[in-house]
């Protein structure tokens, strides 16, 4: 398997630090403009994913499927024609009221290996039959594919019971984004943009070209997870059908599905500015910073929401008292009331620091590690969330088995509880490696709880650091990626924290104040990425020219090889 294929995360090399002059190029990021528009004044936009909350989860790819939708439905209006459809596969897991479903139909899509072209297929023998079934979500379309062969499984959404990837993950993906392509095409009003979500959707990319050309909607392609590509072995790769074995060089050993999408796709971003600027660097880009790097201002970056509705401090059913930016009071009753349920003294005053998530290296779980002896001995306590390996996890195991009074550690994951930890303590710990985007900043900002962070990725894109701009900050971030550097940052926190006064009280609500809502800022920026993808797909198909066989060839800036 070629490296950085793999379909597990990163290994140590993935995580140095950015060059000098990462600051100003993420800042040339936000800076460009969207660009001249040409194109239908209601778009149409259709999703492809994987995973989608509440269905289907194993992580933040289906929150963010599930909050952009539901943001582009609430916003909408005279941009979008709504509402937006989001197609997913039926897992064995995904059941639905039967009064949320609105239709049902069956269509046939191509057999991948009778060498018909996706939805293109006329003989019974050289279709499958796949069901799609229409179902009202909250403020979207939720289309899900219906193929018990490939979906209909005890194991999980990618792999068998004792966590083996099935061997046919890319021949089930693809029959997933054909059904949908083809769904798509029986419709009278087909979509103007297919926004694709990570390599599950990838094949989509040359399905369209075969059965459109230039004509077909536009792609934008949202990486979320650079560490999975769809590796493809030579001998699965004709599941996909002759669209893909076509391409297949004769000394590949294989395809990378989402370095292909990425090369032929529109537009493609990743979930920050932050880490559209790291991705493009061998430390970060997982084996795909070439391809990344060959897109030029093609790939760019923008933040994940934050669903505001879902964590407001004001609402919040779990915690101990509300409390809002105008009235932080009920925080203290919120403190009380995690450290005694977590068998803390309520009554000492020092600094609590929570942290939530996978304990693992990417997480930056072993820095805090190494700090945690010497944070205790200078006064601060920790509650910690999350599991691990062992050889990981058992430092900080034992050293809360001999400092009781300053350590808890809770391994396992409990929604209830990590409320209580964001509105409880009194900063949150993100030390991570890397971090795309990340949602533990935000949430624990807008519960005036001051997150201290590494720079990278999203979270240098969204806190503020306090040390550099005093009176301007919204939390503490240090620059190395080592406990050196977090305990440095925690000594900052500390200072602060000590002194409590004005300046204290006014970080909490520069913090509380920062809007993530998808309302606002990310859905709008999609909106706009949706426009500059049709104005370049119509571009394309007016510099297009057609060779004798009918074969669309085009050039592209910074498309790269394809």
């Amino acid at each position: 398997m070629p490296p950085g294929r793999e379909r597990g995360g990163p290994c140590a090399r993935h995580c140095t630090g950015l060059e000098t002059g990462a600051d100003e190029r993420i800042a040339a990021f936000a800076r460009r403009p969207p660009g001249r528009y040409h194109g239908p004044v209601s778009i149409r936009v259709a999703f492809l994913a994987a995973e989608c909350e509440p269905w289907a989860k194993t992580g933040g790819l289906a929150d963010v499927v599930d909050a952009l939708a539901r943001a582009l439905g609430e916003i909408g209006g005279a941009d979008l024609e709504l509402p937006v459809d989001v197609f997913l596969p039926r897992y064995r897991t995904v059941t639905v009221p039967p009064d949320r479903v609105t239709g049902e139909h069956t269509i046939e899509v191509a057999d991948p290996a009778s060498g018909i072209s996706a939805g293109r297929a006329t003989g019974r023998r050289a279709a499958t039959t796949v069901r799609i079934i229409d179902v009202v979500a909250d403020g979207y379309r939720l289309r899900l594919v219906d193929h018990p062969a490939s979906f209909d499984r005890a194991g999980g959404y990618y792999g068998d019971e004792a966590g083996r990837d099935y061997p046919d993950n890319a021949g089930r993906f693809g029959l997933f984004c054909r059904a949908a392509l083809a769904a798509l095409d029986a419709e009278g009003r087909p979509p103007d943009v297919l926004h694709i979500h990570d390599w599950h959707a990838a094949p989509a990319v040359r399905y369209r070209d075969a059965a459109a050309g230039v004509g077909g909607p536009a792609i934008l392609l949202t990486v979320h997870n650079l560490a999975y590509h769809g590796w493809t072995p030579r001998a699965r790769v004709r599941e996909l059908g002759p669209e893909w074995t076509s391409v297949l060089a004769p000394d590949a050993d294989g395809i990378d599905l989402l370095g292909e999408a990425i090369e032929r796709v529109d537009l493609v971003n990743t979930v920050s500015p932050g880490f559209a600027v790291e991705a493009l660097t061998p430390a970060f880009g997982m084996g795909l910073d070439p391809a990344l790097r060959s897109r030029g201002d093609l790939f760019f970056g923008i933040v994940n929401g934050l669903d505001t509705g879902l964590w407001d401090p004001a609402t919040d059913p779990v915690i101990a008292a509300p409390y809002s930016r105008a009235d932080r009071s009920g925080k203290a009753a919120c403190r009380a009331d995690l450290l005694t349920r977590v068998g803390l003294d309520p009554t000492d005053a020092g600094p609590v620091l929570g942290m939530i998530g996978r304990l693992d290296p990417q997480k930056g779980f072993d820095l805090l590690a190494e700090a945690a002896p010497t944070l205790l001995d200078d006064g601060f306590r920790l509650v910690v969330q999350g599991s691990g390996p062992t050889e990981l996890v058992g430092g900080l195991r034992a050293l809360a088995a001999a400092r009781p009074a300053g350590v808890v550690l809770i391994e396992r994951f409990d929604r209830d509880m990590a409320r209580r930890i964001y509105a409880g303590v009194d900063g949150f710990l993100m030390p991570s490696r890397f971090e795309p985007c990340g949602t533990g900043q935000m949430i624990s900002l807008r519960y005036g709880t001051p997150p201290i962070v590494h720079a990278t990725g999203g979270l240098r894109d969204t806190v503020r650091d306090e040390h550099d701009s005093p009176g301007a900050g919204t939390g503490f971030v240090f620059r190395h990626p080592t406990a050196d550097g977090l305990r440095w940052a925690c000594g900052e926190f500390a200072r602060r924290f000590r002194a409590r006064g004005g300046t204290w009280e006014s970080l909490l609500e520069r913090g509380m104040a920062v809007d993530f809502d998808w309302r606002t800022g990310s859905a709008p920026a999609y909106i706009e990425a949706y426009r500059r993808a049709i104005s370049l797909r119509r571009a394309i198909g007016a510099r297009t020219t057609t060779n004798p066989a009918g074969a669309a060839v085009t050039r592209r800036a910074g498309a790269g090889s394809s």
